[in-house]
């Protein structure tokens, strides 16, 4: 299996990043390691979480964050990297669409 990463979670990721790198020196990168790490567990693990707003949720294991995929084929493709502690209505508007 492999999988794909859209351009709008590396934009979460880099959000991410840059929050905890503004937190403490080097922080920012243990978040991206950490993060990689869970996404990599989805070659094993993918189907097995939990769906939510039509997305399987795969909760990170060191970070309040929670990666949103789906399998499509061999393919596992990640469309969101949120953060768990914003509002729920924000995180539903953007897997869904609706405002």
């Amino acid at each position: 299996m492999k999988f794909e990463i859209l351009d709008e979670a590396q934009e979460d990721l880099i959000k991410g990043f840059h929050f905890y790198e503004g937190r403490e020196p080097k922080l920012g990168s243990y978040f991206l390691d950490s993060l990689f790490s869970d996404i990599d567990s989805l070659l094993v693990y993918a189907g097995i979480h939990q769906r939510t707003f039509g997305y399987h949720r795969c909760l990170s294991k060191r970070f309040p964050f929670a990666i949103y995929y789906n399998i499509e084929g061999g393919l596992v493709r990640v469309y969101a990297v949120l953060d768990c502690r914003q509002n729920p209505s924000q995180t539903k508007s953007r897997l869904t669409g609706d405002p």
